[in-house]
């Protein structure tokens, strides 16, 4: 009996281990399938814009350019539902550092910012990299390894000046002496468009004359008193980086006594309303366009940032030239 009874434990086992071995060979229960990690549970969710969060470090309000620039980003950011935290450095590079480093400590989605400056970033641009923030730079570019920064959205400023000294050309096919107003000292606008502009410019035009006026109004005026002071009425021609300081600058010249776009031509960059304003009564020559609308493209550029899209290195934006003969009419549909 004994014998028996473990002959048929002996068969009971080996009976179970067949029906474990066949198991083996089947596929995986749904129960297995759940046990292992979910690949798609795990991946982020992709951004829209009414859930996109997006830190920008505006340089300030030093112009009309700037200030319709700021409004561009302000009122696109609520049409599209975008959260927006905004800040104005009022020219200085350190509160845009500040700036930036705190939208990092929030954890946002995308920094945007206007370089006041070119130099001076890596360090803050390295920290944004390392918290995984994708960073785009608008209008102004900033001098910083390309790893640093997922696009550079604005002008080809090197090219406005070339514009500018195209026109200066034409304006002055006799030669002359002129005087030019530069921008922020070490702003990338400032820097291009200076260079751009002396290698269009003729070799019968000297510029006897070059100081900042900081892209302001009062920075125009100030500068251009000081340059009819010491040079009267041997200056025949005006190079000036921003709208602004070429409209401070025409308050200084009438002021002299001199009569603006008449006795000294003037060209200028931006194509605010206010340039379209000074053409209409004859005062301003030139003004080549740098637009500020940029919104609607930063936002779409910062969407496909942040949802893991390579961006091209530089966006440019479009811009024109426009003369004193049509601004009357152009002066209505400007935006800004």
């Amino acid at each position: 009996m004994r014998k028996l009874s473990s002959l048929i434990a002996i068969m009971i086992a080996l009976l179970l281990l067949i029906s474990c071995n066949a198991g083996s060979d089947e596929p995986a229960s749904d129960d297995s399938a759940s046990d292992a990690p979910a690949a798609s549970e795990s991946t982020a969710e992709e951004k829209t814009m009414e859930n996109l969060v997006v830190g920008y470090a505006q340089i300030g309000a030093e112009s009309e350019w700037r200030t319709a620039n700021t409004a561009s980003i302000k009122e696109t950011a609520e049409q599209l539902g975008v959260d927006l935290k905004f800040s104005d450095a009022q020219q200085k590079q350190e509160n845009q550092i500040a700036a930036i480093r705190s939208y990092i400590a929030e954890g946002v989605d995308v920094i945007g910012f206007s370089p006041v400056v070119e130099t001076g970033w890596e360090t803050v641009l390295q920290e944004a990299k390392d918290a995984g923030i994708p960073v785009i730079m608008v209008d102004r570019r900033a001098d910083v390894p390309r790893e640093l920064y997922a696009t550079y959205l604005g002008s080809d400023f090197v090219e406005e000046g070339r514009k500018a000294g195209n026109e200066m050309n034409n304006l002055l096919p006799d030669g002359g002496k002129i005087v030019e107003l530069v921008g922020t000292v070490g702003s990338a606008p400032a820097n291009d468009r200076y260079s751009g502009f002396r290698e269009a410019l003729a070799d019968n035009i000297e510029i006897i004359d070059s100081q900042s006026g900081d892209f302001t109004r009062a920075g125009g005026k100030e500068v251009m008193e000081a340059f009819l002071k010491n040079y009267g009425d041997e200056i025949v021609g005006l190079y000036a980086h921003n709208d602004d300081m070429a409209i401070g600058a025409i308050q200084a010249i009438e002021e002299f006594g001199l009569q603006p776009g008449v006795d000294i031509k003037i060209v200028s960059i931006d194509a605010v309303r206010g340039a379209f304003e000074a053409m209409i009564d004859g005062k301003l020559n030139v003004t080549v366009e740098c637009n500020p609308l940029l919104g609607p493209q930063f936002y779409e550029l910062a969407l496909r940032a942040v949802n893991g899209e390579e961006l091209p290195e530089w966006v440019p934006s479009e811009e024109s030239i426009y003369y004193p003969d049509n601004a009357s009419e152009l002066l209505p549909e400007r935006q800004y």
